[in-house]
């Protein structure tokens, strides 16, 4: 049976405020836990105005007070920011704090330009090399199996689940060989989809974590009672990708109206590639669209990307369209 779960980037809109948004991802995070999610996830990123997950390990300090039973993690900690020694005190900090609930998703890409390197004291790119190492490590850190000069502590003996996170071929084959459950970013990078997880199910070796491949892959879902009101609410995000993509940065802008039709062919046509893995409509038709996902990749877990200016339309979303998921007599 398909889990379903949350990635929440912790948006930040235009005009307002942190305190604001920390209080919206917490409001989420309470919907996904009541609609049956089996996952929250917070997602690193730094000196973007418009996102605030950047300190994530206090993010998921903040959700984990805020809720009762959903497993949080991070999706992902980006392991070249960090040494993996601070990694594992921050998690073993957090499973301490919520046990049998901590996930630790890892990506590979730094994401930084030259001013974030100078800031993090780090050679990013040397960093993103020694990844694959970083994990072994973290790993070990955490588990006890394997030589370590250190002991962390809060960390050692730790129950945190690993994940690896990619949006390649490289995220499939390391998560492949350490026998590690694997998410796909398909919600923004969905060109090596299929390859990835072929080449993570055929080149998977078992691990005392898991005997066996397990996959998320993740999705954008806007839904409501109208399939021309989904789209107005997914031109927030639309708008926050067209403006990434061109150097723009910003915080959430508000939905307008018939978004797409204002834009030039170029940009139209980079939404419809990114926008592979979206489920956009009313609960019905959103639902629908997971199902055939689900179909063509699948997928043990799918994963809901997608803020909304007003957050509320967020969680609405994801609580009428998992009640369709969960009972298919709803679709008509």
């Amino acid at each position: 049976m398909t889990a379903y779960s949350v990635l929440d980037l912790v948006p930040v809109r235009e005009g307002g405020t942190l305190e604001e948004a920390f209080a919206a991802a917490a409001r989420l995070a309470r919907a996904a836990e009541a609609a049956g999610c089996k996952r929250f996830w917070v997602a690193e990123h730094h000196a973007m105005e418009g996102i605030a997950g950047g300190a994530t390990s206090v993010v998921l300090a903040h959700l984990g007070n805020a809720t009762k039973a959903i497993r949080i993690g991070s999706g992902g900690i980006m392991l070249p920011n960090h040494t993996p020694f601070q990694i594992a005190e921050q998690f073993g900090t957090l499973a301490a704090l919520f046990p049998g609930r901590v996930d630790l998703g890892l990506g590979r890409a730094p994401g930084a330009g030259p001013e974030l390197q100078r800031a993090l004291r780090k050679d990013l790119h040397r960093a993103a090399e020694m990844f694959p190492q970083d994990v072994v490590e973290l790993r070990a850190l955490l588990t006890g199996m394997g030589e370590v000069a250190i002991r962390a502590t809060p960390g050692h003996g730790a129950e945190v689940e690993l994940w690896m996170l990619g949006s390649s071929l490289f995220g499939a084959s390391l998560a492949a060989r350490l026998g590690l459950p694997y998410a796909f970013a398909s919600h923004f990078a969905p060109d090596h989809l299929d390859a990835a997880l072929e080449l993570y199910r055929r080149d998977f070796q078992p691990s005392a974590a898991l005997v066996r491949p397990h996959v998320m892959v993740a999705m954008n879902l806007f839904a409501a009672d109208t399939s021309e009101e989904a789209e107005y609410l997914a031109s927030s995000q639309l708008q926050a990708f067209v403006r990434l993509r061109t150097g723009q940065p910003g915080k959430l802008p508000p939905p307008v109206e018939n978004y797409r039709a204002s834009l030039p062919p170029p940009a139209r046509l980079m939404l419809e590639h990114i926008g592979q893995a979206s489920a956009i409509g009313t609960p019905a038709e959103a639902a629908a669209q997971v199902r055939a996902f689900v179909a063509r990749t699948d997928a043990d877990e799918v994963i809901f990307a997608g803020p909304t200016y007003d957050p509320s339309h967020r969680e609405r979303a994801l609580a009428t369209t998992l009640a369709v998921l969960a009972d298919p007599s709803q679709d008509s």
